[in-house]
């Protein structure tokens, strides 16, 4: 059933636990991993032109060393594992990879009931609604 698994991180220490959920269903199964991050590229809206560049840079440098750090992790594990990096909003990327990766699963944090994420709709909730495969969220109070 859950051949194809999509974990999806921004490299925060949340990830890390988000990672092992993924991993293990991964595990159980004998799936592929792919592990996604987005850059976002709506912080590049209020920057002046001239820092834009450099911004995007460390971005997608720390987008690279996320989806290497889990990568890593699901090779020791004897995953079979592959990486992409993406630039624009993170819930339509995260959506639009699944749906032409053929994901069987979404595996991904949520930042639980947090008033700011409420008011603008978190990543989480909007791949919820939109994904077209199930997703498992885990929410930051999570013990492993």
């Amino acid at each position: 059933m859950y051949e194809t698994i999509l974990f999806p991180t921004d490299g925060s220490d949340h990830a890390e636990t988000v990672s092992e959920h993924a991993l293990d269903v991964a595990a159980t199964r004998d799936a592929t991993v792919h592990v996604l991050s987005v850059v976002d590229d709506r912080s590049f809206l209020v920057l002046d032109e001239e820092r834009v560049e450099q911004v995007r840079a460390d971005l997608e440098e720390n987008a690279h060393e996320a989806t290497d750090e889990a990568a890593t992790k699901a090779a020791d594990s004897g995953l079979t594992v592959e990486t992409a990096v993406d630039t624009g909003h993170p819930a339509e990327c995260i959506v639009t990879y699944a749906d032409e990766n053929d994901v069987d699963l979404i595996v991904m944090g949520t930042s639980g009931d947090d008033y700011e994420n409420n008011v603008v709709g978190s990543v989480s909730q909007r791949v919820v609604r939109q994904a077209p495969v199930p997703v498992l969220t885990v929410g930051p109070d999570v013990d492993d």
